[in-house]
Order: C-alpha cells, then structure tokens, then sequence
C-alpha cells in the first residue's frame, strides 16, 4: 500500500525523508571515493560487488588494483579465473570472485560488452541480486528504483516503524514496496545517485545497529522507531543464524629444499577452488595419510579465521615430504592427492589462497 503523507502521527510524514535525505547526503555523505562520480557500469559493478561485508577501507586496494590488471568488462572476461581469484586473494566470501569472472563473460557473450541499463534485466546476471541490481541502475541509469541491502533494511524498518518479520520473503517484499514509495515520481539522476549512497552512508554511520545517533539524522522528526523509542526493536528477524565452530588439520609437506606443497580445493564449499595446503578432518587421518607420526616435523600454532556463518581453527602440521615422490604430479600416490603445485618463494604465491594461508606462507617462505 503506497505511503500516505499524513501529519496524524507523532511525526511529520516518511514522503519528506527522500529530500531530506538527498541534502544530507550532499553536505554529509561520502564523496571522494574512486567509484564515486562515475556513471560506468562496469566500475559501479565491480565497486558493489567489492563491497558486499566488505569494509570500504580493505576494498580501496583491491579495488585499483583490479582495474589496473583489468580494465574493462572484456579484459575481466578474457582472463582465466585463476587470475581472478589470485587478485581477490584476501579480500573473502570467494564465490563473488567467481560469481564476477561469470558475470563479465555473460555481459560480453550476452549483452555485446555492455552492461543492461535496467535493474530487471541486470538480476539476470550471475552474481547480481536485487539490491546490487537497483544500485547500478540508479547509479549508472538513474532508474527510479531502490535499493535494500542489510544497512538499508534496518534505516527503513526504523523509519516506518516496520514490525514484518523480514525472515519472511513476503515480508521482505512489503518493505521493497515501501522502500519504493518513499520515492518522488519523478527523481533526476542526480537525485536517485544521492539517495542511493545516502542509504548506504547512513546505513554505515548514524543509523548504526547498536547506538544510532537520532539527533543527527536527517530523518529526525520523521522515524517512527525513534518518536516511539524503539530503534533497538528494528528490524525485526526472528529466524537468528547460529555460528558454528568447525576444526581442519592443514597438512603443510615440505621438501628438502623448502617447498610446500598445495593442491586445489573442490569446486563446491569453503574456499572452492583456491589453493590450500591438503586439509583433513582430524589429526590422525591427516598423519596417516602423509607417513604418520615419524614425518612429523613441528605442530605450528593454531590459526584462527571467522567465515561469514562459521569459525575455522587450522591446525597446521609440517610434515617432511621428503619420502615422498617430489614431481609435478603431486606429493605421493599415497595420499591420493588432488591437482596441485610445489612453491618455493612468496614470488610464488600469485595464487588464490584464503587470507591465513596467505599469511602462513609469507612468514615461512623467503622473498
């Protein structure tokens, strides 16, 4: 049902917070930032995707340096997806690095290098959701569309006071139909570029989950969570993910001559398709698939890595591979391993690797 512009409650109607919004944005939000003041698709895409439970501070780097190695959607496209996931090494949640790879080769085999200039049209391709869609179309096309990321859902569960459980998919659906009548009828570009990133600014900042600052907030006088004490009620979610912890025993074979050994990771799961050290579910079983207890080398101190619903302890054990068939296939037909390599130096760690096995590998390698 669209927003009616009411003064009968305790505040001034919600229609008023699209403008109010627009002017904070423009004298408080952020600007400055290298996707910013560009209407290029392929750079507002690429800076969205970054930046999904990504921190705006980790994706700057990343973000130059993928734009330097591929410029465009056709050279992203080109590329083999090892290079892709070896660029994104670090920065997590690595499906979006090969969700990004699949999308840039529908674009070019799909839409002849350019990107679809509608938010319908651009959910059709891989990697892109709803809300990641509404964001390059307002951006990139102005189209009178908003977005609801996990930021935006708590700034307008807050603002209109909504009590849908947004575990539901038909009460997430009510609030996009809210969202989108919170929208003049006609908004400029301009317009819809500010009120896009005034969502994401003040999901980020003042409208934060814990201690929002209501005063300062353009849509003081205008929130009904607010006017009735009640911001920490929002959003409602009552469906809460548990965090699990899960235990690996990373088994990290080395050579006379210093080399580790790593094999790829299977094409499905955590850290699907990077290269790892051979990873096992307890200790025994990795020992007895490496020559047991006598290969033991040293037992490094356990490493710990949070995922997005579950916690890793890596338990890495150095094992002397020395016994072991050294060629190119692999460590040993004893250990069945997968495909894999031999690296020496950290030069050789142009790879996708996961964050802590980066790490590892950089303090024991040399230069």
């Amino acid at each position: 049902m669209p927003l009616a512009a009411s003064d009968s409650s305790p505040t001034a109607s919600p229609l008023l917070f699209f403008p109010r919004l627009v002017q904070w944005q423009r004298s408080h939000g952020r600007s400055g930032l290298p996707w910013q003041g560009t209407r290029d698709p392929y750079r507002v895409w690429l800076s969205e995707i970054m930046l999904q439970q990504t921190q705006v501070t980790t994706v700057l780097g990343y973000y130059s340096r993928f734009l330097e190695r591929f410029p465009d959607v056709r050279a992203l496209a080109a590329a083999p997806q090892e290079a892709v996931l070896a660029l994104w090494s670090g920065l997590g949640y690595y499906s979006r690095a090969r969700n990004l790879h699949r999308c840039a080769q529908a674009v070019v085999e799909q839409w002849g290098g350019a990107f679809p200039a509608s938010a319908e049209q651009l959910q059709t391709l891989p990697g892109i959701g709803r809300s990641t869609a509404a964001a390059i179309a307002a951006f990139c096309f102005g189209e009178r569309i908003s977005i609801l990321d996990g930021n935006v859902k708590r700034v307008l569960s807050r603002l209109l006071a909504f009590d849908g459980d947004l575990a539901s998919l038909a009460q997430e659906r009510r609030l996009w139909a809210l969202a989108q009548d919170l929208l003049p009828a006609a908004p400029s570009h301009d317009e819809m570029v500010a009120w896009t990133q005034g969502l994401m600014d003040l999901g980020s900042s003042l409208c934060s989950r814990s201690k929002p600052d209501c005063s300062a907030c353009p849509g003081a006088g205008l929130c009904l969570a607010s006017a009735q004490g009640r911001t920490a009620e929002f959003p409602v979610r009552t469906r809460k993910l548990k965090r699990s912890t899960v235990e690996w025993w990373w088994l990290l074979l080395r050579r006379p001559d210093g080399a580790v050994w790593l094999e790829r990771r299977p094409a499905e799961g955590i850290w699907a398709g990077l290269y790892s050290l051979p990873t096992y579910g307890s200790r025994a079983e990795g020992l007895a698939a490496f020559g047991g207890e006598p290969a033991l080398r040293r037992e490094h101190e356990a490493l710990r890595h949070a995922l997005t619903h579950r916690d890793l302890v890596l338990r890495p054990l150095e094992l002397d591979a020395s016994a072991l068939r050294q060629d190119a296939a692999g460590p040993g037909p004893a250990a069945q391993a997968a495909p894999g390599l031999w690296v020496r130096r950290q030069a050789d760690l142009d790879l996708g690797l996961p964050a802590p096995l980066r790490s590892l590998l950089e303090r024991l390698l040399p230069a």
